[in-house]
């Protein structure tokens, strides 16, 4: 019996290392895959967290590892304020905070971008009951002089792709009853020149389907295209 075990020690030992080497490599590939992704190129990205404090700007993601930065420099009127504590657990942190607009009829963002390039653009608003009131968003956005959308429900996303004729881009929310305009997340991606090519005019997102099992949301690796 003990020579029996002393025969299987060791090949119990070794099949111990075996797997533990396999581990140590997969974990090891994990934490690889993960850097990487955190470290892809986001270059000419814009990714704004609307009402986020200059002094917790910049910031990665949790979900995404996506850079975000205040909107400090972008606008000059609004005030911040952030969606109510219970729905907190619901919302991405690039979503928590807003710019509301209390105040004037037309609130423009002025955003740097490069001329004549092909951006997917997306404007995320949560109401998220940041007020306590309880009350129906309703509100006009313009994409510079022409109107983009109205804001109608208490968690919207807008896209839209458009050709830039300027070296900036503005972006403005218009009060259009007694609702007071917000914006949580603005967010610019350039594309390559012949993705969604038109003649004339912008594209407006009307639906897209992910072809996969997953119920997952595509978020960053295929961002260079798509949000």
């Amino acid at each position: 019996m003990w020579k029996q075990q002393r025969l299987e020690s060791p090949v119990i030992w070794t099949t111990a290392r075996r797997t533990m080497k396999r581990h140590c490599v997969f974990v090891a590939i994990l934490v690889l895959i993960f850097h990487l992704v955190q470290s892809q190129n986001q270059t000419g990205f814009i990714s704004v967290d609307c009402g986020l404090s200059p002094t917790e700007s910049p910031y990665n993601a949790p979900q995404t590892g996506l850079t975000y930065t205040s909107d400090a420099g972008l606008i000059n009127s609004g005030k911040t304020g952030r969606i109510a504590n219970e729905l907190e657990p619901f919302v991405d942190k690039p979503a928590l905070t807003m710019r509301y607009f209390p105040d004037g009829v037309r609130n423009c963002y002025n955003l740097n971008v490069t001329r004549d390039t092909n951006y997917l653009i997306k404007a995320t608003f949560v109401y998220g009951n940041y007020d306590g009131l309880n009350v129906d968003p309703n509100f006009d956005v313009y994409f510079g002089p022409n109107l983009w959308t109205t804001v109608s429900s208490n968690d919207t996303t807008e896209e839209i792709i458009h050709v830039t004729k300027f070296n900036s881009l503005q972006i403005c929310l218009v009060k259009t009853g007694i609702s007071i305009p917000f914006i949580n997340v603005l967010e610019l991606r350039p594309l390559k020149k012949n993705v969604y090519a038109t003649q004339s005019g912008s594209l407006k997102y009307l639906f897209r389907v992910y072809m996969s099992n997953s119920s997952r949301r595509i978020r960053y690796e295929t961002i260079k295209f798509f949000i």
